[in-house]
């Protein structure tokens, strides 16, 4: 069996989460699920749900280079350019 820290030993091997320092002592780890992925639309700022399966499931997006933008910009986009 594979051994790992904290949030892999409660979690176990399936697990996928984000782990974030906010000072000496404190740490903060978040599990990622389907449910609990957001990002800022481009457009407007207001926070997107984000399905990261979806999203990658053409195998050429990167979390560095890809914007989702929400459903109005979205519209609004695909209507400017007509």
């Amino acid at each position: 069996m594979l051994e790992g820290n904290d949030a892999f030993k409660i979690g176990g091997s399936n697990m996928f989460y984000v782990r974030e320092k906010i000072n000496d002592t404190v740490e903060v780890t978040v599990e990622i699920h389907d449910d609990n992925v957001f990002c800022t639309c481009p457009g407007c700022g207001c926070e997107v749900g984000i399905d990261l399966a979806e999203l990658f499931s053409d195998g050429e997006g990167d979390l560095y280079g890809t914007a989702v933008y929400c459903r109005e910009c979205s519209k609004s986009r695909l209507e400017g350019n007509r």
